[in-house]
């Protein structure tokens, strides 16, 4: 079945390496086709793949291989809630590692352009509660690249 609504990916010309690395990488993430171009196109040759369809934590995507005319942006990102700090730094290590790049209050790219925020839950819950623990929180991330859950709950703590 088709699904309704597909987050597109545009990629230069490996969006079946990106997905690959995803589904590697992500619960409940696959990689469910790949389907090559029937013509030439800008950004390849008949046979070249084309697009590919996959799921990233449940959600369906398609990687377009549209050749280097778009870049990625933080204009979009995936945002990952994780439990604890063993799976925000599973996550982290897995996109930085792969020859991504860290940024700012959980932000890191992968080396295709692509952000994520890697969110534990207890940031987010501490935002929801809003007042002082939200501020504290807040602040304790502003200080951070990859999320320390301990100061941010040590922050929650007051």
């Amino acid at each position: 079945m088709i699904p309704k609504n597909v987050i597109c990916l545009w990629f230069d010309k490996d969006a079946h390496e990106a997905a690959s690395f995803y589904a590697a990488t992500f619960p409940d993430s696959k990689v469910t086709a790949v389907h090559k171009a029937p013509g030439d196109f800008p950004g390849g040759k008949k046979g070249d793949v084309l697009t590919v369809d996959f799921t990233v934590c449940g959600i369906p995507c398609m990687g377009l291989n549209g050749g280097p005319t778009f870049k990625q942006s933080e204009a979009f990102s995936f945002q990952i809630s994780t439990d604890d700090q063993a799976e925000t730094d599973r996550y982290w290590h897995a996109i930085v590692g792969n020859g991504g790049r860290e940024s700012e209050c959980g932000w890191c790219k992968d080396r295709w352009g692509v952000s994520w925020q890697i969110t534990p839950r207890t940031l987010t819950e501490a935002m929801n509660a809003g007042g002082a623990e939200a501020k504290r929180a807040f602040d304790a991330m502003m200080t951070m690249k990859k999320i320390d859950v301990a100061k941010i709950d040590a922050a929650r703590r007051g």
